[in-house]
């Protein structure tokens, strides 16, 4: 049985070119003088055009490709096994095929994984580096120059570093069995993040060598999330004092991130100590317990809320409660802490559907952004036309220098390093040109920095060259340059 790759190939103008497919023995005839140029064809041709030379698709036999398939789903991961992976067209595979194709594919991309981890150490380092100044924090420039490099957020360039130092230093066994394609990407990712802390607080290289061998052998039959929990249980049992400091130490690290999701939505995620995890559930609980219980509750649009809808809820109405006794007596630059949101004018008046900005996420429904000005401080913004760029920020009474804060924050919006999203309102407010070595006091010369990007350039060798529109140009340690757009108040970040 034949089957055809789905190959289009552009054909130029032919005379008098006949097909003949072979086995089906269907002959298509072309007797018009010519054939336009913008034809493409999607069939395979047995026999040459009379006429004009022409590029043909391949036929390939079912039995011949699944031989093929199930040779590469062995075959040691490589490049050559990659190339011949890629001159296979998956459609044209039966059902079964097709995922063996795919767990081929799986496989390949565990060599190239294991790869990228050297690379990444390589850029790295084997240890961690600490900057100058004591100020300076942990890899800092080389976090900065692989997530520029890889368009990544700074804590997800760490991650990767921290990965794979781990995996390049401590676990060979688990950087073979990537290499080979025996595991995942994913499984060895949780084996190295498992295994991080013990390694570094001292576990015994024979107690991790038989935690990863344990966790390689279940790796064949179970998932990442399920390798994760056996590597867990092993260091508890074979590690008890590692595990005990493991414990203590990630209580230093509790925290709470916010995640921009689709759909005008937010992830919020906090990493809590299990009991204080326990007295934000049990707050959330019992607000929701008082508002079923008070007299005078106010019925909210939607009456048949879903428990999980009550406790979000809940959760927003606390730290709304808490934000406004605050807002009068905490401030950033003299300001205090909002919610910002961007629409124009037409939108607020109903005229127009346009989405607004809301500072920190991005576009949200002119409905959503109608609601929350109905219940705002309003201030006029002024922006070029053409890109949408900020201009001027008007006030009714203001002093320049709170004036100037007031225009680089709603210009700028967030920190003005590539890919950070630290919120301007929290940043510094820093001159390009330092003010000592001739440096303005202008919109021209000072952006946003979070506290981090600033040290970074003063202090480890980053250089940044502003423009007047807010945009900007790093110039890294290695002379590896990277710019930053202005950011139009229509427009996400």
């Amino acid at each position: 049985m034949l089957v055809h790759t789905g190959i289009l190939t552009r054909l130029p103008t032919v005379r008098k070119t006949s097909f003949l497919l072979t086995n089906f023995a269907i002959y298509f005839s072309f007797p018009q003088p010519h054939i336009p140029t913008c034809l493409y064809l999607s069939f395979s041709v047995s026999a040459a055009s009379h006429d004009a030379p022409m590029t043909t698709a391949k036929l390939h036999d079912v039995e011949e490709a699944s031989a093929t398939v199930a040779r590469l789903l062995t075959a040691l991961p490589c490049a050559q096994t990659m190339l011949q992976l890629e001159q296979i067209d998956p459609f044209a595979l039966s059902p079964s095929d097709r995922i063996d194709y795919l767990s081929a594919l799986e496989r390949q991309d565990g060599w190239l994984y294991a790869l990228k981890q050297r690379a990444i150490t390589a850029v790295a380092g084997f240890t961690p580096s600490i900057g100058n100044g004591a100020l300076a924090g942990v890899d800092e420039v080389e976090r900065e120059d692989i997530s520029t490099a890889l368009r990544l957020a700074p804590a997800t360039a760490q991650s990767r570093i921290d990965i794979a130092r781990t995996l390049v230093n401590s676990l060979p066994q688990t950087c073979s069995a990537l290499a080979t394609g025996e595991i995942s990407s994913a499984h060895a990712t949780v084996i190295a993040r498992e295994t991080a802390l013990a390694i570094r607080d001292g576990a015994p290289e024979s107690t991790i060598f038989h935690i990863e061998e344990r966790a390689l052998a279940y790796a064949e039959f179970h998932t990442p999330g399920q390798v994760a929990n056996l590597v867990r249980t092993q260091i508890a049992k074979l590690a008890p004092e590692e595990f005990e400091e493991s414990v203590t130490k990630a209580q230093s690290l509790r925290r709470v991130s916010c995640y921009n999701d689709a759909d005008g939505m937010s992830t919020v995620v906090a990493i809590l100590p299990a009991a204080d995890a326990q007295i934000v559930i049990n707050s959330i609980e019992a607000f929701i317990l008082r508002q079923n219980q008070s007299e005078d509750n106010v019925s909210r649009n939607e009456p048949n809320r879903t428990a999980d809808q009550k406790r979000a809820d809940a959760l927003t109405a606390i730290c709304a409660t808490v934000l406004s006794d605050l807002s009068s007596t905490v401030a950033a630059h003299r300001r205090p802490l909002t919610i910002n949101v961007t629409v124009d004018l037409p939108t607020l008046l109903g005229l127009a559907e346009n989405p607004g900005q809301l500072a920190g996420y991005g576009a949200i429904p002119a409905s959503v952004a109608r609601h929350l000005a109905s219940d705002a401080s309003w201030k006029r913004f002024i922006t070029e036309p053409q890109s949408g760029n900020l201009l001027d920020f008007g006030r009714e009474s203001y002093q320049p220098p709170q004036a100037l804060k007031d225009f680089l924050i709603a210009r700028d919006r967030t920190c003005r390093f590539p890919g950070c999203r630290r919120s301007a309102l929290l940043s510094d407010l820093d001159h390009a040109q330092s003010w000592d070595n001739g440096g303005a006091t202008s919109p021209d010369n000072i952006g946003a920095l979070c506290r981090r990007h600033h040290r970074l350039k003063t202090h480890d060798g980053w250089q940044i060259e502003s423009f007047p529109d807010g945009s900007c140009t790093w110039t890294s340690p290695l002379g590896k340059r990277y710019f930053t757009p202005a950011r139009p108040l229509s427009e996400p970040i």
